[in-house]
């Protein structure tokens, strides 16, 4: 079944895609919810009238993300953690912690626009984070965890 998203929905897609998604996950959760609409042809023509109204703004947004994305790739993120001995962190770091560091800098970005490469971060060490600014523009942004 095919659905255009209204909304941004993880791992399936973002806000204005047309997506392939099971029968019962469409009918059942995504369309009662208002996530997402049925495509159908007419569906489709609004849906691409919009899109084509919508290409100016865009435009402006993207050019706004590469700036940003310009400007986040000089930045040096250090995190402090409480730590063993041995290194090993009381807890993990999160994206919580590191959209906080960055609106320090003057940053405000969606903790839920950033995306950790390891599955948990439980050592002192360097890692890096991806950083979704824009549906085309990403962002790789290495960090620090330090012992405090």
């Amino acid at each position: 079944m095919e659905v255009i998203l209204k909304q941004d929905i993880t791992k399936i897609g973002l806000k204005d895609d047309i997506v392939e998604v099971k029968n019962g996950y469409g009918r059942n959760f995504l369309i009662p919810k208002g996530f997402a609409i049925l495509a159908t042809k007419m569906a489709k023509k609004v849906h691409a009238e919009n899109l084509k109204q919508r290409a100016h703004k865009e435009e402006k947004i993207k050019k706004n993300a590469y700036e940003l994305a310009d400007k986040l790739k000089n930045q040096i993120i250090k995190i402090g953690a409480k730590t063993s001995t041995t290194g090993k962190i009381f807890g993990s770091v999160n994206t919580i912690q590191i959209a906080d560091i960055l609106s320090q800098q003057g940053f405000e970005l969606d903790r839920k626009r950033i995306y950790i490469k390891e599955k948990e971060i439980k050592e002192v060490g360097n890692y890096t984070v991806l950083i979704k600014l824009h549906r085309e523009v990403e962002v790789e942004l290495a960090f620090e965890v330090f012992s405090e």
